[in-house]
């Protein structure tokens, strides 16, 4: 896995940040976070930014949003009881997918990154994203601090 690129791992590089209690049944057999908690608390993370951008009531009925892909890298131990700090953005745009990107933090520390790819169906069928979709999005764009 290369390096994440130094601006993913700074809090201040993305738009929306969520701070979430760790709890005992997130550790592993040997005291860490294990990967299951790490998915879950960036699903969290992911959905503050989905509800941010735009609620589902007011999104068109036939247009649906599906996650294709999740990567997570795992850059150093998490522990309960500590609290984490998911820190989520836009990172990119495709034809009918967009691409958010997350850091986690714990005690002043990047633990983790998060990629998912977001595709947007439109009457059951990929098509291109609407203007007015990428213009909300794009309010939500990370980048570099």
């Amino acid at each position: 896995m290369p390096k994440p690129e130094s601006w993913r791992l700074d809090a201040a590089s993305y738009p929306v940040h969520l701070d979430l209690q760790t709890r005992f049944q997130d550790m592993d057999v040997n005291g860490h976070l294990n990967n299951v908690a790490f998915a879950a608390l960036f699903e969290s993370g992911r959905v503050l930014l989905n509800r941010d951008v735009r609620p589902l009531s007011e999104r068109p009925a036939n247009e649906r949003t599906m996650v294709a892909a999740v990567e997570i890298n795992y850059l150093a131990e998490g522990n309960f009881p500590d609290p984490v700090r998911i820190a989520t953005g836009i990172g990119r745009f495709g034809t009918s997918s967009w691409t958010i990107v997350q850091a986690m933090f714990q005690n002043g520390r990047a633990i983790a990154t998060c990629d998912t790819v977001v595709v947007c169906r439109t009457d059951g069928e990929a098509k291109p994203l609407r203007a007015e979709m990428v213009a909300e999005l794009e309010t939500k764009l990370a980048k570099p601090a």
